[in-house]
């Protein structure tokens, strides 16, 4: 038994997570090669190696003839009958090779084909590894800048966080822990190219995996995602399960499950609405936390026209459109809000509408979107965000209304 051989194979095996029957071939491979280099050719040079023991037999296979023209490939009658009595001509006489009388060039030959064959195995393992994290979220530790770009250890395999993958704002520290979407694994020749990102919007598909149970066994579906990295995230839910609360599900208990997938993607804002098939209902909560009047939606054409009180217009448009923009991509589709007085001009509204509103005739039914505690917990920050775009009227009706 080839103790030394056997028991390096299987540190290679246990530390590199290579198959002790790849790392054999290589050696019976690199075995070839040095007798080829050897003798100049191999053709006729036969390898016998036990798989168990790691104990292995090299040999020439030499026909018997009277007159030897080609040593490497024949041997004489006389020489044939010193080594067996029984050989006649014709017959194939198999010569022992002693690897030690092999010489220096080709013994480093046979090493380097080793090696290689270790390497591409190692970095063809590395690459099957993370290929089966392809757009799922890993953990990497920060290492250093290199430009603008971010290095990231994985573990096995180092990834580069590109400026164009970042979030706005974000500044890391080496040795820092932070989450990262792989968004594709590239297997090159010196070993896998992985593309991770912060800015992805499955990156916060895969936190709510993460972190909320009932998304990770499927009883909540997330139908729909907007995001843009930094600022704010809207999501549509939908359960399975008449008794589960998609949106309380995804919140937590006092927000915890929210807040949780929050820091982890530094104070980013998270909008949960319910999901629904009627695009109506659906464009409703998608523009929350503004109260709408009306939805007119054209599921051909996927536009939308929704009508807002006076007093929620700026709150429906966000700051720099930002809320309607994040609607409209959560839906799918194109979405014209006008608030009452312009609903009014347009001829959408009947003239006398303020009217009727105050005589009762028109009654506003609205859909809450959240639970009560994380209603108020958004409430001020919905408040300080968009104050700047309140103008003074705006903003007395608010006083007014405000406790209720």
């Amino acid at each position: 038994m080839n103790t030394e051989l056997l028991e390096a194979l299987n540190i290679l095996e246990k530390e590199k997570d290579i198959s002790k029957e790849t790392l054999l071939d290589a050696i019976e491979n690199s075995l070839l090669n040095a007798c080829k280099n050897h003798f100049g050719k191999a053709d006729n040079i036969k390898l016998i190696m036990d798989r168990t023991t790691c104990d292995y037999r090299l040999f020439a296979e030499k026909t018997v003839v009277e007159e030897v023209e080609d040593k490497l490939e024949q041997i004489s009658l006389e020489d044939a009958k010193e080594i067996d009595s029984q050989y006649e001509l014709g017959d194939i006489v198999q010569i022992p090779i002693e690897s030690k009388s092999f010489g220096r060039i080709a013994t480093q030959n046979a090493k380097n084909l080793i090696l290689q064959k270790i390497r591409e195995e190692e970095r063809k393992v590395v690459y099957d590894q993370y290929f089966e994290k392809e757009k799922d979220i890993v953990t990497g530790i920060v290492q250093r800048y290199v430009g603008k770009n971010v290095s990231i250890n994985l573990g096995k395999a180092d990834a580069m966080l590109t400026e164009n993958e970042q979030v706005k704002g974000e500044v890391f520290k080496p040795t820092e822990r932070i989450k990262l979407y792989i968004v594709e694994v590239k297997n090159t020749t010196k070993g896998p190219k992985i593309l991770v990102s912060r800015t992805h919007p499955e990156l916060v598909k895969r936190l709510f995996e993460a972190e909320v149970t009932e998304v990770k066994d499927g009883v909540v579906e997330i139908k729909s995602i907007a995001r843009e990295a930094g600022s704010r995230t809207k999501i549509a839910v939908w359960s399975n399960d008449p008794d589960v609360d998609p949106v309380g599900a995804c919140v937590g208990m006092n927000g915890a499950r929210v807040n949780a997938i929050v820091n982890e993607l530094r104070g980013e804002k998270i909008d949960i609405i319910n999901w629904s098939d009627n695009p109506g209902i659906l464009i409703e909560n998608a523009l929350s936390p503004a109260k709408v009047i009306s939805v007119m939606a054209d599921p051909d054409d996927k536009t939308a026209s929704v009508i807002v009180p006076d007093y929620q217009l700026s709150l429906a448009i966000g700051k720099e459109g930002q809320n309607a923009r994040l609607a409209a991509r959560l839906t799918g589709y194109k979405i014209d809000i006008k608030s009452e007085t312009q609903a009014i001009e347009s001829g959408e509204l009947p003239e006398n509408y303020l009217e009727l509103m105050s005589e009762g005739v028109y009654e506003e039914e609205y859909e809450e979107p959240y639970e009560e505690e994380y209603t108020e917990e958004y409430a001020d920050e919905y408040a300080d965000e968009y104050a700047d775009d309140y103008n003074a009227e705006d903003e007395i009706v608010f006083e007014e209304i405000g406790e209720e």
